[in-house]
């Protein structure tokens, strides 16, 4: 008598299984796979949005620019690529807010943002922040005055926004350097404040 061992597969497990089979049909080539992840994690992030906004903030011609005509401010950066056209940048003001979502997938701007954070993701993120977005971001501890405007932008394949927060009085005198570590990829979602 033989007993049959069952394994549950995990989603790696299926991914990497499927990546076999392309690469043996040669449909990808050899290592295909394993370049394109280092590039998401090496050449799309967060510090390049953060670049971007820390530039917007110290030379007002880039900023006029960038509120006018993002593809171009940020192709300036060589931040281009898939997920990364039709760029619109959303500016903060002291009576209005900005909050990115896609309410149908995960869409974001991949060169300037990165690959999304699971919550982005989530159903209840992406179903709640359009009809309820201060109880959602209060949730998310971000608490945005009562008197300010929050306005929900739904990120699309043709339209990908990023947030142009405010920058604090208390930054003046920073270096570039420190100025980026305060913008982080919940800032340029909305869901989060400096």
């Amino acid at each position: 008598m033989t007993a049959t061992a069952t394994k549950t597969l995990t989603n790696k497990d299926r991914a990497l299984a499927l990546k076999s089979v392309l690469e043996a049909k040669k449909i990808i080539p050899a290592g295909h796979m394993e370049k394109w992840a280092k590039h998401q994690k090496k050449d799309w992030n967060a510090s390049n949005a953060a670049r971007v906004v820390v530039r917007a903030w110290t030379d007002p011609e880039y900023r006029k620019l960038l509120l006018s005509d993002a593809q171009t401010a940020i192709e300036e950066y060589g931040y281009t690529g898939p997920q990364g056209e039709y760029t619109v940048v959303l500016e903060d003001t002291p009576d209005v807010h900005n909050i990115i979502v896609c309410t149908l997938c995960s869409c974001t701007h991949w060169p300037l943002l990165g690959i999304p954070p699971e919550w982005y993701k989530s159903f209840e993120y992406r179903a709640r922040v359009v009809s309820e977005p201060r109880k959602v971001l209060t949730e998310m501890g971000t608490d945005v005055p009562e008197d300010v405007e929050l306005r929900v932008w739904d990120t699309t394949a043709e339209t990908r926004y990023i947030v142009l927060p405010m920058r604090p009085a208390y930054t003046e005198g920073w270096t570039e350097q420190e100025l980026m570590k305060i913008v982080t990829k919940d800032v340029l979602i909305g869901v989060a404040l400096i």
